[in-house]
């Protein structure tokens, strides 16, 4: 297992070989996990009891915060891609397919170093056209849960790492989060 004080900076080398726009460091227990958070997807969001990756599949906030604060370290970063406007849905979401490979390869590198990692992303999981659920996941290996699923407040976390949360109308910023580190990795 790799020193604590190393593990960053090998996680660090690994985000040179992407375009990845701004990224921070937070001990995985400074992250705020909210019941509010959860309400808003519970009371706005489509995909609500719709999609594995989604409340109440991915379980309670207290589930959820305790599975990711068993990670020592989160990974927050963001990637970018323009649009002429970002209230077409259909065209801000299709920019969604290169961010999810940007974290799924971030996340290989890190597998490759050893590590242990659960990553999160900007939206709900999209691997199928229609989700299964709530029969079993086609594909739980490639699923990305979404961060506001976990009841994740990610504006408090940007503002921890110091990273924009909001360029201008034309530009997407795509958010990812992966805890990774663990003390006992048998967890």
């Amino acid at each position: 297992m790799m020193e604590n004080r190393n593990v960053t900076a090998k996680v660090e080398s690994i985000l040179t070989e992407y375009p990845i726009c701004q990224y921070g460091f937070l001990k995985s227990k400074e992250i705020v996990f909210s019941e509010r958070v959860r309400y808003i997807c519970e009371t706005e969001c489509e995909r609500f009891g719709r999609s594995w990756s989604c409340p109440p599949a991915v379980g309670t906030v207290s589930a959820c915060r305790e599975f990711c604060t068993s990670y020592t370290y989160a990974l927050l970063f963001t990637t970018l891609a323009e649009v002429t406007d970002l209230a077409d849905m259909e065209e801000t979401l299709a920019t969604r397919i290169q961010h999810e490979k940007v974290v799924k390869e971030v996340c290989r590198k890190l597998a490759g170093l050893g590590e242990a990692y659960f990553a999160l992303s900007s939206e709900s999981c999209a691997i199928c056209s229609s989700c299964a659920y709530p029969a079993p996941c086609r594909h739980p290996e490639y699923m990305l849960p979404c961060i506001e699923s976990q009841g994740i407040l990610v504006t408090d976390a940007a503002e921890k790492c110091g990273i924009e949360y909001f360029y201008d109308s034309n530009t997407v910023n795509w958010y990812g989060l992966i805890f990774f580190h663990r003390e006992n990795p048998e967890e």
